[in-house]
């Protein structure tokens, strides 16, 4: 199989929302341009996209069958197979993610939270049960989960990071500004909600 880019994976999950949305319709076959065209993206773009992670050649003027593609891209993303992952830091962004339930469709499951707020330890959020912190080693064993969502404050979050590998974490979804220091058998996924934020202010003030 060809090797896909970073920005390839970026836009396949926007390809499936989209078909997503014609599933719901009497909508049987989707082409490269009619994606193109609802997403803003170029049509040779989508089509290379769509090249890879197909099981079978599109008909000319018809494109590729809705629910094929569907099932394809959802192979392809892994969402068929369900990850069990952990909330670190249980503050206004950490109970987001525990009560949000669209993680399912993409195949993630929260399955706990951690924090050291005694006022949160013990208790639960979507049923997700919240742990001290200080659990950490024994409860990642116990459930044998292997990703991680961080959201802990940056002042402390190598040191979370570190317990999080030595309890067997292989890969980290990381929301906090900081770079980690990982070995290269760990998976770092950073989000850098600033940065997001510059982009869409830096954007806004040029259409003003």
């Amino acid at each position: 199989m060809e090797k896909i880019s970073k920005r390839q994976l970026e836009r396949l999950p926007l390809y499936l929302k989209y078909l997503y949305s014609l599933d719901d319709t009497s909508i049987d076959n989707v082409s490269a341009p009619m994606i193109a065209s609802a997403l803003g993206l170029s049509t040779e773009q989508v089509r290379k996209d769509i090249q890879l992670i197909s099981s079978s050649n599109g008909k000319p003027k018809q494109g590729r069958n809705v629910k094929e593609l569907i099932e394809d891209l959802v192979s392809f993303l892994g969402y068929n197979e369900h990850d069990d992952a952990v909330v670190i830091g249980v503050g206004h962004l950490g109970q987001a993610f525990m009560n949000y339930k669209g993680f399912d469709k993409f195949g993630l499951n929260i399955v706990a939270g951690f924090d050291v707020d005694s006022k949160l330890i013990g208790t639960s959020i979507n049923n997700k049960k919240i742990y001290d912190l200080y659990q950490l080693d024994s409860i990642i064993h116990e459930l044998g989960v292997k990703i991680a969502i961080l959201t802990v404050p940056s002042e402390v979050s190598q040191v979370v990071t570190n317990r999080l590998v030595n309890a067997g974490i292989k890969a980290i979804w990381n929301f906090v500004p900081t770079h980690l220091d990982v070995s290269e058998d760990i998976v770092v996924e950073n989000v850098n909600l600033a940065s997001s934020l510059a982009i869409l202010s830096h954007k806004l003030k040029k259409i003003d």
